[in-house]
């Protein structure tokens, strides 16, 4: 096979008549695909609706012909339930895929990076704009660099190649200014790669009969321009982006939420006050959900925890972001100054694993940070520690309490109403977002980019709740 006829089996698969940009990138990938090089890796980045999906479809078609494997990964479980949806393969976090855990008596569990047993196999990575860099996550990754770990071990296996898709409008990891997984000189700084990249900037002809993806572009484009000048939206000839105001918005959150089906809606919102606020109201005044937390209820795990998962092979994990469905509450009660709940949930992004019994932290559920703080963290420890103050060293009593359930109880929050970055990856039918701010002098870069990512979450209908009449064009 030469790069010729490869550039052509692109073009064979391809469902739609390919950009010039496209083009380039299926020229780039034949000779990416038959490099030699050590350590080649492709950078594919390209704003919403310039066809990168289509280009991953096409990719995961040709690959087998040239007698070359593949891995498709995502940074969350939601975003690998999107790459699956779209290419109709598996697809898996790069966490439950690179890592695994030991589980010892004396420390209890511990994280390791797994061996990659694979050969001539392109791993794809798609929302890589998503990946860390620092060790911030705490417990199980207190030791572990995500954007390191991965590339270890990728380097680690026999002619493996990486292909990374991202979006660098979209919000970077928090906490970060950029997403370094989507910086080539980043990239190239820190790894022994060979390395190229390209940018997708022609949104495809089917693409802007979108209402949706034809605002997300004019936002993408005052990006590029630097310019926060409104109006940023044009909703005439659309029928799927809607200004929505007053009773028309509750009327809306009804037959949004009303039918339980998760899967279909959610409202995005710039903090976790404004989504604790949006949570109560669609549990209270939709679901009839008068209780502090009922079976039924949608909850999104807000910090990563890997004991409830620790006897399971491989290296699963409930992984922050990941998004349950509580099916039967066994017990409330107070422990060490906190409530807790023994409850039943399953993992809506993991259809084909079984139910969990786990201990749910309820204290997590309305607090307007987005997980417990460091200080109450602290205090929880300290209650737990005195359980085991028999034991002599400290170093022992905390390997001991990584043992208690209590102190691993899953921090949560309900997760009908969302911060954006808690919705990064994920695609829904219906997406309300709430505007964030209520003045124009309060726009900057950042909400932009805010905005924007908000924005290319919604796949059917976009409802834009709470915006002044500035960012419509016609107002």
């Amino acid at each position: 096979m030469d790069r010729k006829s490869l550039f052509q089996l692109f073009l064979n698969s391809f469902q739609f008549e390919p950009t010039e940009g496209q083009k380039i990138v299926m020229q780039h990938l034949a000779s990416f695909l038959l490099s030699e090089k050590p350590n080649p890796l492709y950078l594919l980045k390209g704003y919403a609706g310039t066809g990168k999906t289509t280009l991953v479809t096409s990719i995961v078609d040709v690959l087998p012909r040239i007698g070359m494997k593949y891995v498709l990964l995502a940074p969350t479980g939601r975003a690998a339930k999107v790459l699956n949806a779209y290419t109709a393969k598996p697809a898996s976090t790069i966490h439950r895929k690179i890592y695994r855990q030991t589980n010892s008596p004396d420390e209890g569990f511990k994280m390791y990076l797994a061996e990659n047993k694979h050969r001539n196999t392109l791993f794809i990575v798609d929302e890589a704009s998503m990946i860390g860099d620092n060790s911030s996550e705490g417990g199980a990754f207190s030791y572990h660099n995500l954007l390191d770990d991965f590339m270890r071990y990728v380097s680690e296996g026999i002619n493996c190649k990486i292909l990374l898709i991202g979006d660098h409008a979209q919000l970077p990891p928090v906490g970060l200014e950029t997403s370094p997984a989507l910086n080539l000189n980043n990239l190239k700084s820190a790894y022994t790669i060979t390395a190229a990249e390209f940018e997708l900037t022609e949104v495809m002809r089917q693409s802007l009969e979108s209402g949706i993806l034809f605002n997300a572009t004019i936002l993408r484009t005052k990006l590029l321009q630097n310019s926060v000048n409104t109006p940023f939206f044009q909703l005439e000839r659309f029928n799927d982006i809607i200004r929505v105001q007053g009773e028309d918005f509750e009327e809306l959150i009804n037959a949004a939420f009303g039918g339980k089906d998760y899967s279909k809606a959610v409202i995005v919102c710039r903090s976790n006050r404004r989504a604790n606020m949006f949570n109560q109201a669609v549990r209270q005044r939709v679901l009839g959900l008068e209780e502090e937390i009922s079976s039924g209820d949608l909850l999104m795990i807000v910090k990563n925890n890997y004991f409830w998962l620790g006897n399971q092979e491989g290296g699963g994990f409930i992984a922050n972001g990941d998004i349950a469905v509580l099916r039967k509450i066994n017990r409330i009660e107070e422990m060490y100054g906190f409530r807790f709940a023994d409850a039943e949930i399953t993992l809506i992004d993991y259809p084909d694993e079984p139910s969990l019994q786990v201990k749910l932290l309820l204290d997590t559920l309305m607090l307007d940070e987005a997980s417990l703080s460091e200080k109450e963290l602290s205090r929880l420890a300290s209650a737990v520690e005195e359980d085991y103050l028999d034991i002599p060293t400290r170093r022992k009593r905390y390997e001991k309490m990584k043992t208690n359930p209590y102190f691993n109880a899953l921090q949560i929050k309900f997760a009908y109403a969302l911060t954006c970055h808690k919705t990064q990856g994920g695609q829904w039918p219906q997406v309300f977002v709430d505007a964030g701010v209520s003045k124009v002098e309060q726009i900057d870069r950042n909400y932009l980019r805010w905005l924007y990512t908000a924005v290319t979450r919604a796949t059917e209908k976009l409802f834009l709740v709470s915006f002044v009449s500035d960012f419509f064009e016609g107002e």
